[in-house]
């Protein structure tokens, strides 16, 4: 990918090499840095992206990051799905964020990974698969995150964050619990409410079928209280007063699910019609809370190009809530 460097010649002291970080990072190719270098300098050209290693207890994470337009401090983040790769997130391959969001005054951040991890803290690795690390991405997402972005003048506290599908409830979730990171939420058939009867075990199901975890050492039994804490509707409280988009769809499909062929768009009409639940579960919820949100279920199933569109709708509450117009 290609893109014209239109700052001019502020760049003249960063010297050469820094220059070649610049050019690298606007064409997607990975630069490890081993601390933040503060400032503008490795910047890329607006509609590139820069990919970045960020140390956590995890090991170095890979996190696609696309600069402000203008140099501004918000933030971003945007939570894969269940399938979340391991080189790349779906977000920049699957949807056209990057370019929703080109001219505008904000940071996106892509974590990459996290696959089948509801991007929490795990009680301990998956013992079904023979993890090697245990899952700590609340932890990545609230501290070593927003750490590291702070060395490239990244505010801590002017973020936004929305999720697909999986990252759609623990996007709410970690705006819940972290209400001075976080300023607006968005899930996009997330699936937000997982202690509703049984859905611990439609959990087990997905997770043994994508990668062979283990939902046990995730959040224990159905009992323990980390089911409620990781319950987007059980912490609808914690949400007062925080801009949300919310969006699902009502399991039909559209011109969007043609490319996907029938097998796929079979299986993502029914995994929309549990989201459809869960979603006006967390709507009545609100509602008898008194707490707004604007919530849209809508025409659609369980595939990026809906999440896409959602992303656009979301887009002028994300920029209004972080001032990044």
């Amino acid at each position: 990918m290609r893109h014209r460097n239109s700052r001019g010649n502020w760049r003249r002291k960063a010297g050469t090499i820094a220059a070649a970080v610049v050019l690298l990072g606007a064409a997607g190719v990975e630069v490890a840095a081993a601390a933040p270098v503060p400032g503008p300098v490795l910047r890329s050209p607006a509609g590139g992206y820069q990919e970045l290693w960020v140390p956590s207890a995890m090991g170095k994470i890979k996190v696609q990051v696309q600069w402000a337009a203008r140099g501004g401090s918000s933030a971003l983040y945007l939570l894969d799905g269940l399938r979340a790769p391991g080189d790349h997130s779906q977000w920049t391959s699957d949807t056209d964020a990057l370019r929703q969001f080109v001219g505008d005054n904000v940071t996106l951040v892509f974590p990459v990974g996290g696959h089948s991890s509801f991007y929490t803290d795990w009680y301990r690795p998956s013992s079904t698969n023979q993890q090697a690390t245990k899952y700590k991405w609340e932890t990545f997402l609230t501290k070593d995150l927003p750490a590291y972005l702070a060395g490239y003048g990244v505010s801590r506290t002017n973020n936004a964050i929305v999720g697909a599908s999986m990252g759609g409830n623990a996007a709410l979730t970690l705006a819940a619990h972290h209400r001075d990171q976080f300023r607006f939420a968005g899930s996009f058939s997330g699936y937000v409410h997982p202690t509703f009867p049984m859905w611990n075990e439609a959990m087990r199901a997905a997770m043994r079928d994508e990668g062979n975890f283990n939902v046990d050492d995730m959040w224990g039994p159905a009992s323990d209280p980390a089911w409620v804490r990781n319950d987007a509707t059980d912490q609808a409280e914690l949400l007062r007063g925080l801009p949300m988009y919310i969006w699902s769809g009502n399991a039909l499909p559209g011109l969007a699910d043609l490319p996907f062929g029938l097998g796929n768009t079979l299986n993502a009409m029914g995994l929309e019609a549990m989201t459809l639940i869960a979603n006006q579960m967390f709507r009545d919820r609100l509602g008898a809370l008194g707490i707004p949100a604007r919530i849209e279920l809508g025409n659609g199933t369980h595939t990026w190009p809906y999440w896409q569109q959602a992303l656009a709708n979301a887009r002028p509450m994300i920029l209004d809530a972080l001032n990044a117009h």
